[in-house]
């Protein structure tokens, strides 16, 4: 559980951080002041549009969302959270699952996956325990891929020899999160960085893509999923990366290309 800081100690922050440009509404996650968030991502390619649930109904803005589609976040309640999603315009889940103890300060997540034989959810508890004054991304990885089963992902400057480092987010297991739902995300400068996908344990690249630009105080979520038709096919090599980037506004994913196969 987050510290409970003084009031002394928030106003002294919250001035800093006007000072230095640093985001307030992170800092208030931080302390544990704001109610819990939760946000929705449809990634399951070719399939209709869903709506999110909590506790049977849809919160305004987590409505209609498509393919590749992520929603702004939303206030909840604290306490046991039902979740899942439905067709657009019902209430019937295709998929369901329950946050124990939805937290103040806490972002989760709610994830439509592809399944072999019914649709999955997928479901991440952030604490958000960023340091108060810490420009850093935050980053985390989910493995959708249902013909992937098992990942490890770096997040690495362009022309890394991958053979010489650890990756960045190991042994990314299916329907999973790196770092594991209920811990902090992982943190990283801002910079230009490549994404590389690779079999877990393995060093051959599986998915490779471009250069790219991770911001300071960025807050993503980089999701495996299966290319659209290949889920009985169990192919490693078929998967895309998509980039659900937290934040104030709903936005589709980022998919990332990858440049072994153009895709």
């Amino acid at each position: 559980m987050k510290l409970i800081r003084t009031m002394a100690a928030m106003i002294g922050v919250a001035s800093v951080l006007t000072a230095c440009g640093g985001s307030g509404s992170d800092a208030a996650k931080t302390l544990g002041i704001t109610d819990p968030e939760i946000h929705f991502e449809n990634a399951v390619p070719g399939a209709p549009a869903y709506d999110l649930l909590v506790n049977g109904t849809a919160p305004g803005g987590q409505t209609n969302v498509n393919y590749l589609g992520v929603t702004n976040f939303t206030n909840i309640g604290t306490g046991s959270t039902n979740v899942g999603y439905a067709n657009t315009g019902t209430t019937t889940a295709l998929a369901s699952g329950n946050f124990p103890d939805t937290a103040n300060g806490h972002e989760y997540t709610v994830i439509a996956l592809p399944g072999l034989t019914s649709p999955g959810i997928g479901l991440i508890d952030d604490p958000f325990d960023k340091g108060l004054l810490s420009s850093d991304a935050r980053v985390r990885a989910f493995n959708a891929s249902a013909n992937a089963t098992n990942l490890d992902l770096y997040i690495v400057p362009s022309g890394t020899n991958i053979n010489t480092v650890s990756p960045t987010m190991a042994g990314v297991s299916f329907s999973n999160a790196v770092p594991a739902s209920g811990q902090d995300s992982l943190y990283l400068s801002g910079g230009t960085y490549i994404a590389i996908a690779t079999a877990a344990g393995s060093k051959t690249p599986i998915f490779q893509s471009a250069a790219f630009s991770l911001a300071n105080n960025a807050d993503w979520l980089v999701t495996t999923v299966p290319i659209a038709g290949t889920l009985s096919q169990l192919l490693p090599g078929q998967i895309h990366l998509l980039v659900a980037q937290g934040g104030n506004t709903s936005q589709p994913a980022l998919e990332l290309t990858n440049s072994l196969t153009g895709q």
